[in-house]
């Protein structure tokens, strides 16, 4: 068995101290623990470095000099109001640590203080801003949940009577509570990111964030920047230090959509992320420990990238640790009639119309079409029709009429009825697709404007084919 060693969790912290000493002994214990120490030896070097960075913790002196530090404290507290600040005192007094407290101080420590007390104001502190990062997380949680709510958006039904699919969900969830990097193959519209998200769910990690980061929507330097962070004037328009999602995803998941849109330039730092634990915010030559789990989704075919040089091989390895592919709707005949009826009760609910069920004509629509947009386009599709139903139930007339090109290449998907390139004559075609466009179109005028004839034709065609 390998023995992965868990990092311990750091911090930035800011030492505010006019002797020398101190700045150097106070620093020197903390680095020792891993952490991140800057010191300065003013108000003003302070406020400057604020502005200009994030620390996690402060340590301030009360005297610095001719300065007042409890003017200093008042001054971050107001512009920082959930800045950490622990006040360093040579003069400890219930006074001096009631004020302090009242100004809004973290906590105080007694000049000279040794590493023990140093290192339980440091675990204090990290609690404390680990409580605050759950309370954050449960704020986020309950937006998703309200704008879930208003976007009428009906749960993923992860059961299926399909076979296949079944044995890809039953390794996904069993692979859940492992810290493997996962990889999620799919085309467009069949739920990847919703699957991710259910795989972070049902994993040990449950109660810690979930960072989505949908890589083909910025540019090269944007992703970068969104994905590490950055510092001011690592590029135009950095006007100030920023974290990435790499950190806000800190001992949770990060969901990378549509991986196979990563820029070339970007995939050695993910790879360094993987494999090494660490990263560095775009210009900043600082190494940051990263403890996240990574989920990545495409439909893109990474093999094939990777042989034309397209995705780096050892990238997709580091990825490729846990493998699904969640098929198509139109390769789970079984699952789309029962996700059909679900989407009907949830939209029936929304808005309040008893719709009773799909008549068999319509039933036989949604199960013959082939569906290019998998769950998204079904579950658009029902939502229009429960709101256009004219009676009790869903008729062909409310359901999307789908452009010829999609009736067309459904055919060439192999649906039922003669396929184009197969061994059938041009009248069995014809045929074929006369029937196909008039269950579709509302009107035998639209309907022979979609195959370019006129309605004589079009009458005459029907009368020979024997078509109702």
């Amino acid at each position: 068995m390998v023995h992965v060693e868990k990092r311990k969790p750091f911090m930035d912290i800011l030492i505010i101290d006019d002797e020398r000493s101190i700045r150097m002994t106070t620093s020197m214990a903390l680095e020792h623990e891993g952490h991140y120490v800057e010191s300065v030896d003013c108000s003003e070097a302070a406020m400057r470095r604020l502005k200009e960075e994030k620390f996690d913790l402060i340590f301030l002196d009360l005297r610095l000099g001719d300065e007042d530090g409890l003017e200093l404290l008042a001054e971050i507290v107001k512009k920082y109001p959930r800045q950490l600040v622990t006040i360093f005192t040579a003069h400890a007094s219930i006074e001096t640590a009631v004020k302090a407290t009242q100004a809004g101080a973290f906590d105080y420590l007694e000049k000279p203080f040794t590493p023990d007390q140093l290192r339980a104001i440091v675990v204090k502190a990290r609690k404390a801003l680990a409580t605050e990062g759950e309370v954050v997380r449960l704020q986020e949680t309950v937006r998703e949940l309200k704008t879930e709510a208003s976007l009428n958006t009906p749960p993923l039904d992860f059961a299926s009577e399909d076979t296949r699919t079944a044995q890809e969900f039953d390794t996904l969830f069993r692979a859940a509570a492992s810290p493997a990097s996962v990889l999620i193959l799919g085309e467009s519209g069949t739920g990847k990111s919703v699957i991710a998200r259910e795989v972070h769910h049902r994993s040990h990690l449950r109660e810690k964030p979930f960072v989505t980061v949908s890589c083909p929507s910025l540019s090269r330097e944007l992703l970068e920047s969104t994905l590490f962070g950055h510092i001011k004037g690592s590029f135009t328009g950095a006007v100030k230090d920023t974290w990435g999602k790499v950190h806000a995803a800190e001992g949770g998941t990060l969901f990378l959509d549509e991986i196979g849109e990563l820029p070339m330039e970007i995939q050695p730092k993910l790879l360094r992320l993987l494999q090494e634990r660490e990263y560095e915010r775009l210009g900043e030559n600082k190494v940051r420990p990263s403890n996240v789990r990574v989920i990545a989704a495409t439909n893109r075919d990474l093999a094939e990238q990777v042989a034309a040089g397209e995705f780096r091989e050892d990238l997709y390895y580091r990825l490729n640790v846990i493998s699904v592919r969640v098929p198509s709707l139109r390769e789970r005949p079984k699952d789309l009639v029962r996700f059909a009826e679900n989407y009907l009760i949830h939209f029936s609910n929304q808005i309040g119309r008893k719709i009773r069920g799909f008549s068999p004509e319509a039933m036989r629509v949604i199960a013959t079409h082939s569906w290019p947009g998998n769950l998204r386009e079904l579950r658009n599709a029902i939502e229009r029709a429960t709101i256009l139903a004219r009676g009790e139930y869903i008729e062909p007339i409310d359901l999307p009429r789908p452009e010829a090109s999609e009736v067309i290449a459904s055919g060439r998907a192999g649906s039922n009825g003669p396929a184009v390139g197969g061994e059938f004559s041009l009248e069995q075609l014809e045929e074929a697709h006369m029937r196909r466009i008039l269950e579709w179109a509302p009107t035998l005028q639209e309907a022979a404007a979609i195959l370019g004839i006129d309605k004589a034709t079009l009458y005459r065609k029907r009368k020979r084919f024997g078509i109702s």
